[in-house]
C-alpha cells in the first residue's frame, strides 16, 4: 500500500509541475475489497488539467492493478467534492440539525415546490428493477450536461441514496428559518429519510405519518434554484404515491422495467395509476436489458428481450432507451460513487451512452426550443 501511495504522489500536478506529494494533495490510496480508491485534493485545479492529472494517476498505476478496479476520487478542502469542475458551496457555518416533524400530513390544493423548474417522478411497480440506481445515474448525467439537479428518496422504508451518494454517515442540516439543508455530493443534491435514522432501524409507519415527512421534503428544504427535480418513488401504488400527487405538481413520470414479464406486469399497473390521476409518462426505460460476458463477448438476454418497447406500444407510451447489466454499475453504486460520475473510467461505454442519451431524450421533452438550437449550433460549428 505504502508503494502504491508512493507512486501517485511522485505524478506531476500539470498546472504547476510540482509533484502531488510535493503539494500535500495526496489524501489516501486504499483497498476497499478488490477495487482501490486513490483521493487527492483537487483545490485550484481546473476541468481540464483535472482530466490530464486523473490520466497520469491511472497510467502509474497501470502496471499495479487493473483500470476496471481503480476508482480516483477528488475533493476540496474549501468546499465539498466537486464535480465537472463545479464546485460545491461550503456548509452554512451557523447551521443546526434538522429535525423532521413526525405527524400526520395534510392534504391541501397542490403546489408547485418553490424555484423547482421540473419535477419527475421515477417509478416502477416492482421492487428490485434498479430504479434507485437509474434516479441516481440520470441526475449525474443531467448535472453533467450542466443542470441543476436534486433529488427526493421518497422510498421512506427503503431508502438507498445516501449510500449511493457516499454520504451515510452526514446528517442534513437547517437553516435559522429551519429549512433543511439537503446534502450534496458530485453535483446532485439530495434529500432522504435515510438522513434521519440509523440504517438498521426499521420504519415502522403508516400513510399520514408518510405523507407529513414528504411535505417537509417538497416544501420545507431549501433547494434553491433547481432544473430537475427527481422523485425517487418505492414500489408500488401505496400511500407515497398518492401523497406526492395529491400535494405537488408533478410535471412527468418515468417508469422503469427490465423486459421481464413479471416485472412488466406490476410497470403497467403504475402506468395506468399515473394515467388516472392525470400524471403524464414520458416514457420507459428498459433497465437490465442484456449482459455481455467479459471473457466470450456474448450478449445475455437474461430476463428476456424487447418486452419494455412491446409494452411502449400497446400502451401508446414513449420509449426513451434501455440500460445493460454490469459490474461497474453495482459496485458503484454498492462504493457510493454512481457509474456515470467516473467519467475518467467509463466514458464512451455502451452504459455510459444510454444515460447520455436517455437524459438528452428527458431534458429535450421539456425544453424542445432550447435543444433545437443546441442542434443547430452543434452543425454549424461543425461545418
Amino acid at each position: 500500500m505504502e508503494n502504491l501511495e508512493e507512486l501517485v504522489s511522485q505524478v506531476e500536478n500539470p498546472l504547476t509541475g510540482k509533484t502531488l506529494g510535493a503539494e500535500n494533495r495526496v489524501v489516501s490510496v486504499e483497498y476497499k475489497g478488490q477495487d482501490l480508491y486513490v483521493k487527492y485534493k483537487r483545490d485550484g485545479i481546473d476541468p481540464d488539467t483535472k482530466k490530464v492529472l486523473e490520466k497520469n494517476i491511472l497510467n502509474c498505476l497501470a502496471d499495479k492493478v487493473d483500470e476496471d478496479n481503480l476508482f480516483i476520487l477528488a475533493q476540496s478542502d474549501d468546499s465539498r467534492d466537486v464535480l465537472a469542475g463545479t464546485a460545491r458551496e461550503p456548509e452554512p457555518k451557523n447551521s443546526q440539525p434538522a429535525q423532521l416533524k413526525v405527524g400526520h400530513g395534510t392534504v391541501g390544493e397542490k403546489r408547485r415546490i418553490p424555484k423547482v423548474k421540473h419535477v419527475i417522478s421515477i417509478g416502477s411497480g416492482k421492487g428490485g428493477v434498479g430504479k434507485s440506481t437509474f434516479t441516481a445515474n440520470l441526475a449525474v448525467t443531467l448535472a453533467q450536461q450542466g443542470h441543476s439537479v436534486g433529488i427526493i428518496d421518497a422510498d421512506i422504508y427503503g431508502p438507498s441514496m445516501p449510500m449511493m451518494f457516499n454520504k451515510r454517515d452526514h446528517r442534513p442540516q437547517a437553516t435559522d428559518e429551519q429549512k433543511i439543508l439537503p446534502l450534496e455530493n458530485y453535483g446532485v443534491k439530495f434529500i432522504s429519510f435515510g438522513s434521519f435514522i440509523h440504517e438498521d432501524e426499521p420504519v415502522v409507519w403508516r400513510g399520514p405519518m408518510l405523507g407529513g415527512v414528504l411535505n417537509q421534503f417538497f416544501f420545507d428544504t431549501d433547494w434553491g434554484d433547481l432544473d430537475y427535480l427527481l422523485l425517487d418513488l418505492p414500489p408500488g401504488t401505496g400511500d407515497v404515491q398518492l401523497s406526492m400527487i395529491q400535494n405537488i405538481e408533478v410535471d412527468g413520470s418515468i417508469i422503469i422495467s427490465t423486459p421481464q414479464d413479471v416485472a412488466l406486469l406490476d410497470a403497467r399497473k403504475a402506468l395506468h395509476m399515473f394515467d388516472k390521476l392525470g400524471l403524464h409518462v414520458i416514457g420507459m426505460v428498459e433497465n437490465m436489458s442484456s449482459f455481455i460476458c467479459d471473457d466470450c463477448g456474448k450478449e445475455h438476454f437474461v430476463y428476456g428481450t424487447g418486452g419494455v418497447t412491446t409494452a411502449c406500444n400497446e400502451l401508446g407510451v414513449g420509449y426513451l432507451g434501455k440500460i445493460a447489466l454490469d459490474l461497474g454499475v453495482r459496485k458503484a453504486a454498492d462504493f457510493g460513487t454512481p457509474y456515470m460520475w467516473n467519467a475518467q473510467k467509463y466514458e464512451g461505454s455502451k452504459i455510459w451512452n444510454s444515460y447520455r442519451e436517455i437524459a438528452s431524450k428527458v431534458d429535450s421533452y421539456f425544453n424542445p426550443d432550447d435543444n433545437k438550437k443546441k442542434g443547430i449550433l452543434s452543425k454549424i460549428l461543425k461545418k
